[in-house]
């Protein structure tokens, strides 16, 4: 977005258009916070795809986490970890092994599940994007554009379904052109979870190496 070249007959009428385009779109954004904190928990199963065909990669698997509040549970790629609010455990059964740090919240490489649907408060860019019909649901991008031109992000599209407000996809394209796709198939809500489901046993793993990153 910082790099548009506008001809300045133009100008007035473009910065109009940009400006009620990024309204539009954050307001769509604060309407999918608001309808996800007003949620006691959600459970979800995704599809996860990577690809980079300058790089002859691609990869596709499923995924799944449940959240209550910031803690959560996430399963993917074999490996499951648990944040309960203040330790991440990554358990990684392949290696037998466990990696066990403090959350840090300004530390901007722990990823909450609230701030995934925050994080666009600072430092990007909004643009109301194309609309596409999926199986009869009408799908809105919104794309979002780091404002730091050194970011590692390139651009994201969030595809959001406009009547349950609920974020279908999320297409993020590194600056190397790796494209990451993740697909909600399943969303649901105010389930009733295990007292215990986010509660670290080190007992379950005896045979675990205990890795203590702190």
């Amino acid at each position: 977005m910082k790099n548009f070249s506008i001809f300045i007959i133009a100008l007035l009428s473009v910065f109009s258009i940009n400006a009620q385009n990024s309204d539009k779109a954050e307001n769509l954004l604060n309407e999918v916070s608001a309808k996800v904190n007003s949620y006691d928990n959600m459970v979800v199963d995704f599809k996860y795809s990577l690809e980079n065909l300058a790089e002859n990669v691609s990869q596709e698997t499923r995924g799944d986490v449940s959240i209550d509040g910031d803690k959560y549970v996430l399963n993917l790629m074999g490996t499951t970890q648990i944040f309960d609010g203040d330790k991440i455990y990554t358990v990684i059964p392949e290696d037998q092994e466990i990696n066990i740090s403090t959350y840090v919240e300004e530390d901007d490489n722990n990823i909450t599940p609230s701030k995934m649907f925050t994080f666009y408060n600072d430092g990007y860019n909004y643009k109301w994007d194309i609309a596409q019909d999926v199986k009869g649901r009408k799908i809105q991008y919104i794309k979002l554009t780091p404002i730091d031109s050194n970011a590692e992000v390139k651009n994201i599209l969030l595809g959001i379904d406009s009547q349950t407000k609920h974020i279908y996809n999320m297409i993020l394209t590194q600056d190397n052109d790796t494209k990451i796709t993740i697909t909600v198939k399943s969303f649901k809500t105010n389930q009733p979870l295990a007292k215990n489901l986010f509660t670290f046993s080190e007992g379950r793993y005896k045979d675990y190496y205990i890795n203590r990153l702190d």
